[in-house]
């Protein structure tokens, strides 16, 4: 009788240690999303459009000549990012892409029904999802600018201007904060549609246009608006060092974020977008 009780201890011992940690799970999920934007080819297509902007530009650079883009290479990054529009449009293509209907997908196609089932908690599942699409993402990016910094470094040698360095790194700041807030949309809405819809006209449309006429109106600076944090993206490459936080002509007024500021407004989305978004796909229902 004892030698059976201590069988069956060991076995649920071996059977606990058996069981995946929370970190592996949320790998597994990350891996099998990774598959998922694979087969169905949506990577491939984005990574297209990236490839297709930056071979435009190139093609526009060798027949207008390095010099038409700027005579240095801080000069030629802002020109061929267009002071920043370019990255942060290719960064929004992909949270919209990977992130749009990561969670919303789930309910719509019932396939959240076998993951619901299985001993994992939702907000593995969340995680796994989130580093999935962020791979995704960083891999998009990362070939972008490594066409990028190839036509830098043809043009200008091999050193690469701290600008563009500090532009880079605020252009993932705004990946991780750009998916989050897609992912958020994603667990609000049950139907991929309209969290796909709702995401890309606030990216593409809302922030910029209430960023852009709010201080013109009123005189507010848009300080709650995600974009408005991260135009230091484009404010890094300004040729003439970074412009001031309040620029006054006339009756006019316009506002650019500090760098400080650019990233607490990304860090705030990123955090309140998360913790909502989980807490929204926790409770609700597959029904």
């Amino acid at each position: 009788m004892s030698n059976l009780t201590i069988s069956g201890k060991g076995n649920s011992t071996l059977a606990k240690a058996a069981l995946p940690t929370s970190i592996q799970q949320a790998r597994t999920i990350a891996k099998y999303e990774l598959l998922n934007y694979f087969g169905s080819c949506r990577f491939f297509v984005l990574l297209i459009i990236a490839v297709l902007i930056d071979g435009l530009l190139t093609l526009a650079v060798a027949l207008e000549g390095a010099s038409s883009f700027g005579a240095t290479a801080p000069e030629f990054f802002n020109s061929w990012y267009f002071s920043g529009i370019v990255s942060s449009y290719v960064v929004i293509f992909c949270a919209i892409f990977f992130g749009g209907d990561a969670i919303s997908g789930e309910f719509q196609n019932k396939s959240g029904y076998f993951l619901a089932a299985k001993p994992i908690r939702r907000s593995v599942i969340y995680v796994g999802k989130y580093l999935g699409a962020l791979i995704s993402s960083l891999a998009i990016i990362g070939v972008f600018t490594a066409i990028t910094l190839a036509n830098g470094i043809y043009y200008f040698g091999a050193i690469i201007p701290i600008q563009f360095s500090e532009s880079f790194a605020f252009t993932l700041v705004f990946l991780i904060t750009a998916l989050a807030l897609t992912f958020f949309f994603s667990s609000l809405f049950k139907t991929s549609a309209t969290s796909i819809l709702v995401s890309s006209m606030l990216l593409f449309f809302g922030f910029f246009i209430i960023s852009s006429l709010l201080p013109g109106i009123s005189k507010i600076e848009p300080w709650f608006i995600l974009t408005y944090g991260s135009d230091i993206i484009g404010n890094a490459l300004s040729p003439d060092g970074y412009p001031a936080h309040v620029i006054t002509k006339g009756s006019k007024t316009a506002y650019n974020a500090t760098i400080p500021e650019g990233l607490a407004i990304m860090v705030v989305y990123f955090i309140v977008s998360t913790i909502v978004g989980m807490i929204l796909f926790e409770k609700k229902e597959f029904n």
